[in-house]
């Protein structure tokens, strides 16, 4: 079974039990801490993968790491090491908070633009595209990338959206040599 749809099925547990227990507020911001500890720390996941240290040991470490988040939350990840899963920590993680973003009707999205969106534009943007997709709100990211040259992109889960000069230089290129043969 692919890793994906694994992710995807601890998600929807870890959903359901908070939806059951009414704690999703607090589940996604104590995976959002998870996240970044395991991001910020690769060693991290070598010690948990390491198969000289015991698993014992592993879920003592994870208890007193994550000793102040939510019960459920650590044992989700005691559950992980024990099945030898723990990378797909992040992946469980972003499936969640597409979860939980979905019931309240909210997404995100991430603007690539050329200089830093005010936010102004920034407003006028995630109100458009909320309306476009039929969502309450829209959190978008902005990032700069100047490659653009000009104009913005737009990533939506796995849709992008490009407007900017350098894609449309590429897709002129395409139509060009498409054209040629």
């Amino acid at each position: 079974m692919s890793e994906a749809v694994v992710a995807k099925r601890y998600a929807d547990a870890l959903f359901q039990i908070g939806n059951e227990k009414t704690t999703i507020k607090q589940f996604g911001e104590d995976l959002l801490v998870v996240k970044e500890v395991f991001e910020t720390n690769e060693s991290l996941y070598t010690f948990l993968k390491h198969p000289r240290v015991n698993n014992e040991k592993k879920k003592q470490f994870l208890a007193e790491v994550f000793q102040g988040l939510h019960a459920d939350v650590v044992n989700t990840l005691k559950i992980l090491v024990e099945r030898h899963r723990i990378e797909i920590t992040s992946s469980i993680i972003d499936h969640f908070i597409q979860l939980v973003n979905d019931a309240k009707g909210s997404a995100a999205a991430t603007v690539y633009s050329v200089r830093e969106l005010s936010d102004a534009e920034r407003k006028e943007l995630e109100v458009s595209f909320a309306k476009r997709f039929n969502k309450q709100e829209i959190q978008l990211e902005n990032v700069v990338d100047p490659s653009l040259i000009g104009g913005m992109k737009i990533r939506m889960g796995n849709t992008i959206y490009d407007g900017s000069v350098s894609g449309k230089l590429r897709r002129i290129e395409r139509e060009i040599v498409t054209a040629n043969k």
